[in-house]
C-alpha cells in the first residue's frame, strides 16, 4: 500500500501518546498518518511498569497535578471505549496504592504532601501499620512505620493498550507506516521530511519522545532520555493487591501474576544496555519489602528510555511540553508538540489525546464552515 502523504493530521512517534491522538483524531473524521523511526509502541510504551498513580509523581499543585488526576479518572472509560472498538481486553486494575513511610520525619512529609494534594483535589487517607498489612500481608512488619493509602490509584498494562490503539486506529482508516525516520519538520511550510519521502499535512503533531526536539529548527524544550531497569517476577495472580511504593521504589503486580518492581533513574544517554548490577539492586530494594521475593530470582530484567524534557536550569522536567509550536514571528504554525512525559507517558496519554484532539478537530471543523461559506458566497 502506498504511504499516504498529504493526510489531515501526521502524527510523528507511535508511542502510546502518538498513537492515542491518532485514534482520537481519526474518530473526528481526519485522515492520520503515523509514522514512527523503529517499530510502532516499541520504547517507553512497551517497557514501562504503568502505574496510574500521580500521587507519588505530583507533590504540589500545578497545571499537571490537575491534569494527571483528571486523566486517572479518564482511564476506565478510555479502556472501556477502546475494548469496544478493538474487541482487545486491556488489563486495567483500580487497586489504590499505598505509600510507605519509615520514621516520623518521612510521614510529616508524606502527610503534609497529601494535604496540599487534597486541593486538587487527590483523594488519601492515613492507614495505620495494622492496616496497611491488612492490604498487603506479604510486606515486611518492619519495612515501613505508617503509610498513606491512595484509593483511586491502579494499574495498566501498556502493551495491552497499544495493541489495542493499532486496531482500533487502523479499522478508522489511520495508516500506521513504521522504520521511517523522520528527519526535519519544517513548521513554515508544514513540509515533513523522512529520507526520500515528502509529507504535507495540514497538521503536524510531533510526539517522538526524547527524540522530539532533534526534529525542529526553532529552539523547543530539549528532549532527553531518562534510562530505566526494572525486574520482573512470575507469580501466582492475587499475591499482592495494591500498588505498594516509597520514594522510586515501587512494586506491582498484574491480572496475570507479573509483579514488577522499579526503577532506576540514569542520565545515560540512549544507552540500552542492561545492567544485571542494576537488577541485583532492584531485586534487594524489592526483598526487602516484599522478603519472599529474595527467595528466587527475578524471571526477567529490562529496561527502558523515559522521555523527558530539560527545563530552563538544565534538569528532567516533571512538566510534559503539550502545546502548539509558535513561529519565530509568533504567530502559531500548524506544528503541535506533545513530548516530555517523563514517567507519566502511560497516565497521560487519555488526556493528552482529549486536548490535542479537542484543539485540532475544532480548528479542521471552523475551516471546513470557512470553506463551505466561500463555496456558497
Amino acid at each position: 500500500m502506498a504511504i499516504r502523504t498529504s493526510p489531515d493530521v501526521l502524527v510523528i512517534g507511535a508511542g502510546i501518546i502518538g498513537a492515542s491522538a491518532a485514534w482520537r483524531l481519526s474518530q473526528h473524521g481526519l485522515s492520520v498518518t503515523l509514522v514512527d523511526a523503529g517499530e510502532y509502541g516499541a520504547e517507553s510504551s512497551r517497557a514501562g511498569a504503568g502505574m496510574l498513580a500521580p500521587g507519588g509523581e505530583f507533590s504540589g499543585v500545578s497545571r499537571w497535578s490537575y491534569f494527571s488526576v483528571e486523566s486517572r479518572r479518564l482511564y476506565p472509560a478510555f479502556v472501556e471505549e477502546l475494548q469496544a472498538e478493538s474487541g482487545e481486553h486491556v488489563d486495567l486494575r483500580l487497586c489504590g496504592a499505598l505509600e510507605l513511610a519509615r520514621g516520623e520525619e518521612e510521614f510529616a512529609a508524606l502527610e503534609q504532601r497529601c494535604k496540599v494534594q487534597a486541593g486538587i483535589p487527590m483523594r488519601s487517607q492515613i492507614v495505620t501499620h495494622a492496616e496497611a498489612m491488612s492490604m498487603a500481608p506479604v510486606l515486611a512488619p518492619g519495612s515501613f512505620d505508617q503509610a498513606v493509602f491512595y484509593p483511586d490509584d491502579g494499574i495498566v498494562d501498556p502493551v495491552d493498550v497499544t495493541r489495542a490503539l493499532r486496531i482500533a486506529m487502523t479499522r478508522r482508516g489511520v495508516q500506521v507506516v513504521e522504520h521511517l525516520p523522520v528527519t526535519e519538520v519544517d513548521p513554515i511550510s508544514g513540509t515533513v521530511s523522512a529520507g526520500a519521502q515528502r509529507f504535507h499535512a495540514g497538521i503536524v503533531i510531533v510526539a517522538a519522545g526524547a527524540w522530539s526536539s532533534a526534529l525542529l529548527p526553532l529552539e523547543v524544550p530539549e528532549a532527553t532520555p531518562v534510562k530505566g531497569h526494572l525486574i520482573g517476577y512470575s507469580l501466582e495472580p492475587g499475591f499482592l493487591d495494591p500498588v505498594v511504593r516509597r520514594g522510586h521504589t515501587y512494586l506491582l503486580q498484574r491480572s496475570n501474576g507479573f509483579l514488577i518492581a522499579g526503577a532506576t533513574t540514569e542520565r545515560a544517554g540512549f544507552d540500552r544496555q542492561v545492567d544485571p548490577r542494576a537488577g541485583e539492586r532492584l531485586h534487594q530494594a524489592a526483598g526487602e519489602y516484599v522478603p519472599q521475593l529474595l527467595e528466587r530470582k527475578p524471571d526477567r530484567v529490562w529496561i527502558g528510555l523515559r522521555p523527558g524534557a530539560l527545563d530552563a536550569a538544565g534538569q528532567v522536567s516533571n512538566e510534559p511540553v503539550v502545546k502548539r509550536l509558535p513561529l519565530a514571528d509568533g504567530s502559531p504554525s500548524d506544528v503541535w508538540l506533545s513530548y516530555g512525559h517523563y514517567r507519566n507517558g502511560i497516565l497521560l496519554a487519555p488526556l493528552t489525546a482529549k486536548y490535542l484532539t479537542g484543539e485540532i478537530a475544532t480548528e479542521a471543523m471552523m475551516l471546513d464552515r470557512f470553506m463551505a461559506n466561500l463555496e456558497t458566497d
